[in-house]
């Protein structure tokens, strides 16, 4: 039901000066940056080898996770696994005691979708799942 880890996501203030630490000092290439007008967020993904880091930072100030980080500040915010088709998963979720946090999947990275899952379900860790990357034309 569930593949491989597709990113683990930290939450930012400002991408700009958050990357003077991830890309200049840990030395993590940037993958792709992205703005997500729907979702009011940009997202930076950052090359770990084997996944990637994702750089998540609200573009408005009403947005729940400029909340979070009056909260709780900088930090890790979700982990994500990667999923063959997130309605068919979000689906099977109650088989397994689960639940989808939210009423709707939401937009991703590159054209993807994704779901969260109820923390309240998960013991307390925010998960996110997400559809495959799209192929590259002509494969």
């Amino acid at each position: 039901m569930f593949g491989a880890l597709d990113h683990v996501a930290i939450v930012v203030r400002n991408t700009a000066e958050a990357l003077k630490f991830y890309r200049d000092t840990l030395g993590l290439p940037v993958v792709l940056s992205e703005e997500l007008p729907s979702v009011g967020v940009r997202l930076t993904h950052l090359d770990l080898g084997n996944t990637h880091l994702q750089l998540v930072e609200p573009l408005r100030p009403d947005h729940p996770l400029s909340r979070h980080l009056e909260e709780h500040g900088e930090g890790l915010h979700h982990l994500c696994l990667r999923v063959k088709d997130v309605d068919a998963t979000v689906a099977k979720l109650p088989e397994r005691g689960l639940r989808r946090r939210g009423e709707a999947n939401h937009a991703g990275p590159c054209g993807r979708v994704a779901a969260f899952l109820d923390p309240a379900t998960t013991r307390g860790v925010l998960w996110e799942i997400t559809s495959e990357p799209p192929r590259p034309e002509g494969d």
